[in-house]
């Protein structure tokens, strides 16, 4: 009678894939620590470049909580990738270090806003990541109760477990919060916590960092909030190519020795500098770069790796962008991006506004008048896309937006027709509407 002979082996039962692992880890032999190419790891004091001012006056302005006095508020703005989150952190991270040497109990309570949707949202999470700090427990539910109740639950953990915390919420101007409110929520936000040590509910000393890249935040925050946070400013300028140079020699040892050709650094350091000076994009390259060296059994990471890591990079933030942004936002992104293509890299909000009338058009989709266009457009300045300028035709002819995008054109266009709505855009008609469009 047969034998049973049992199942099939297989190159996954004999241990193959362990073998795989093994081999890929004796192949990756370029990038000895890859967490110094996280752009938001906290770094040793030595690895931050080109922030000295910036970093000198956080640290006096922060300085007093080893004191067991309150800091003051501060307001942090300046474009993506420029260090504001590297050096709030690093500051801190160091007076957290020297307050636990005095028994002062100081607290660190990070919140990045662009997700979080409403104020309800926005002090329920507060309160998670203050347990979450402290070993404790939210004692209320997420959903289903009023904001005030959420905020007592906030104040509560904050009187049990601090003498100081700081608050730092990171892209504020993205929690705008329902439409239908005349305030929006970040302005709500700010006026609650930061006039918080002065009602009877909080005992603890309370301090509000807000970071932004939308210079202009300020101006849409309530009259409430403005009288009781009263910032203090603190800018931070796009880094330059040499700057950047600087940063990524900083974290050079992220790579095994001898892993990097000469014109790496130089070159990502000169791409970075294209995007606004953009620090996290310069790490970014660098780690996607050794990825694709490792992965091609390189023995040096070298121009052609940057090159590539440069086109993927790009499109992977420009994804990280869009897919949260509406079919409208699309739609006048798409268009403008046609124009700039075209021109050199600029268009002009008339014919970004003519182009997106062919694509509704063409679409059969919702179209909106030339002021809703403009505002989508001036909206998508906050996620550091594109940039816009007021320009002026002439003594008696008026003025128009003229927009420039931080990446190429062409790769804002190709991720968008990712969009299942955007792939019926015919692309050569596209260019020819352009085209008339211009030369009109």
């Amino acid at each position: 009678m047969p034998t049973d002979p049992g199942p099939e082996e297989t190159p996954e039962s004999t241990g193959s894939i362990k073998d795989l692992i093994l081999e890929q880890e004796e192949a990756a032999s370029l990038i000895k620590n890859r967490s110094l190419l996280e752009p938001n790891e906290i770094v040793d004091e030595e690895r931050i470049v080109g922030r000295d001012s910036q970093l000198t006056d956080i640290t006096q302005h922060l300085r007093v909580a080893i004191s067991n006095e309150r800091p003051p508020n501060l307001f942090l703005y300046g474009p993506s990738g420029t260090g504001k989150s590297l050096i709030i952190n690093a500051v801190c991270s160091n007076i957290l270090e020297l307050c636990e040497s005095r028994d002062i109990r100081f607290g660190v309570v990070q919140m990045n806003c662009q997700n979080v949707g409403t104020l309800g949202s926005a002090v329920y999470e507060l309160s998670r990541k203050v347990a979450n700090d402290v070993g404790a427990t939210v004692e209320v539910p997420e959903h289903g109760i009023p904001n005030k109740k959420k905020w007592r639950e906030l104040y509560r953990l904050i009187n049990e477990h601090y003498d100081t915390v700081v608050f730092i919420l990171d892209e504020l101007d993205m929690l705008v919060g329902r439409r239908d409110m005349e305030e929006p929520a970040f302005s709500r936000l700010l006026y609650q916590l930061s006039r918080a040590g002065s009602t009877d509910e909080i005992t603890a000393q309370v301090s509000v960092t807000a970071i932004t890249n939308d210079t202009k935040m300020m101006e849409n925050v309530g009259s409430r909030a403005l009288s009781s946070f009263t910032p203090e400013d603190v800018h931070f300028s796009d880094y330059d190519a040499n700057q950047l140079r600087e940063i990524l020699w900083a974290r050079e040892d992220a790579f095994h020795e001898g892993a990097l050709s000469n014109d790496v650094i130089p070159l990502a350091a000169a791409f970075a500098a294209q995007t606004n000076g953009d620090a996290r994009k310069a790490i970014d390259l660098m780690r996607t770069a050794g990825s694709i060296a490792e992965k091609a059994n390189a023995d040096q990471v070298r121009e052609e790796h940057i090159r590539e890591a440069q086109d993927k990079v790009e499109k992977n933030r420009v994804l990280e962008v869009t897919r949260g942004i509406s079919t409208q936002k699309k739609l006048c992104l798409f268009a403008t991006a046609a124009v700039a293509r075209e021109t050199g890299g600029a268009a002009k909000s008339p014919l970004g506004y003519r182009v997106y009338q062919y694509l509704t058009g063409t679409l059969d989709a919702d179209q909106y008048h030339q002021e809703t266009y403009v505002n989508k457009m001036k909206e998508l300045t906050t996620y550091s896309l594109v940039e816009t300028e007021r320009k002026s035709q002439g003594p008696h002819s008026g003025s128009y937006l003229e927009f420039t995008f931080g990446e190429n054109p062409n790769t804002i266009i190709e991720t968008l027709r990712e969009d299942s709505r955007l792939k019926d855009v015919h692309v050569d008609e596209l260019r020819t509407v352009v085209r008339a469009q211009i030369n009109q």
